[in-house]
């Protein structure tokens, strides 16, 4: 049996969706996508320690979806793009089925609405 869509995707792309599948992780991205940051900063607003986001960051850099530096102390890291939109291009490839499913939603609707009985004035 062929299977469809196996080689049309980076090889790199489940850890990408496994990296995004955590929401501490999106908000680390979206934090870096103000700019870089040490572990500090990234750890400010989250209720967690440093070595449990150090450990997010790796997920992160191991998925390629950020760079760290090596700046004196401090480690930055700053945000790697690129990845994402290898996710967001296999993604479109589902495009047209979404789009079918909502016209044939859309459709469904109308006909409910069609087969509502009307309302009269003397009710």
């Amino acid at each position: 049996m062929e299977q469809i869509g196996y080689g049309l995707a980076p090889q790199n792309l489940d850890a990408i969706f496994a990296a995004l599948a955590d929401p501490t992780r999106r908000a680390i991205l979206s934090r870096l996508a103000s700019g870089e940051a040490s572990v500090n900063e990234i750890a400010a607003p989250f209720e967690m320690s440093q070595p449990a986001v150090s450990k997010h960051l790796k997920v992160l850099e191991n998925a390629g979806l950020i760079e760290r530096d090596i700046d004196r102390q401090r480690r930055p890291a700053r945000l790697k793009a690129e990845p994402m939109a290898a996710a967001v291009d296999w993604l479109q490839t589902f495009e047209k089925f979404w789009l079918s499913s909502f016209d044939q939603l859309d459709g469904l609707l109308t006909e409910l609405k069609r087969a509502e009985p009307k309302e009269t004035d003397d009710e």
